[in-house]
């Protein structure tokens, strides 16, 4: 096999040559990135002339927080604020009692809940307010009143055949009821 000289010759072939494509070599990507860096520069400013992106109650909008939390006081007003016994169970107490999850009791159950009825009310409201077995204090509702808890362990009981009694409001909700 033979091969012709000019299938071998240099594409550059003098030093001139050599000097533009060395400048060429620099030059374009210096350009490319001042192009890109102007375009994005340019671009956060809004069609029309309007204001930037980046005036300060934009910026803020951006950063918020998504969401806030809010920590009320308890006890304020316990009358108005006090939950019944069904909004206890369904909000806090239904998680485990609806199904019977880590052995406790569930909701309607005579025979699972004959034992803790044969307590009596105040036995039973004080065990679970401590926790009993899997149970953490007040049902994991520690926010919870007093007389919140026991309207749900009340709620509960009756529901399973006991005939416990609501708790009074508490000391002072008549009062200010009355009002």
């Amino acid at each position: 096999m033979s091969m012709s000289a000019d299938e071998h010759q240099p594409l550059i072939k003098t030093p001139r040559q050599l000097a533009i494509v060395g400048l060429l070599a620099v030059l374009v990507p210096v350009l490319a990135a001042v192009m890109i860096a102007y375009f994005v520069v340019t671009s956060s400013k809004e069609v029309g002339g309007a204001h930037s992106s980046l005036r300060s109650e934009d910026v803020a909008k951006r950063i918020a927080p998504v969401a806030n939390v809010v920590i009320a006081e308890t006890g304020s007003d316990p009358v108005k604020g006090m939950r019944g016994g069904e909004e206890v169970y369904k909000s806090v107490c239904s998680g485990c009692h609806a199904t019977g999850a880590a052995g406790a009791p569930k909701f309607g159950d005579k025979a699972a809940w004959g034992k803790l009825i044969a307590k009596g009310q105040q036995k039973l409201v004080a065990d679970a307010i401590k926790g009993v077995r899997a149970m953490p204090p007040r049902g994991g509702g520690a926010d919870l009143s007093d007389a919140e808890f026991e309207a749900a362990v009340v709620h509960m009981g009756n529901a399973a055949g006991a005939s416990f009694k609501e708790p009074p409001p508490p000391k002072g909700a008549a009062a200010k009821a009355a009002k």
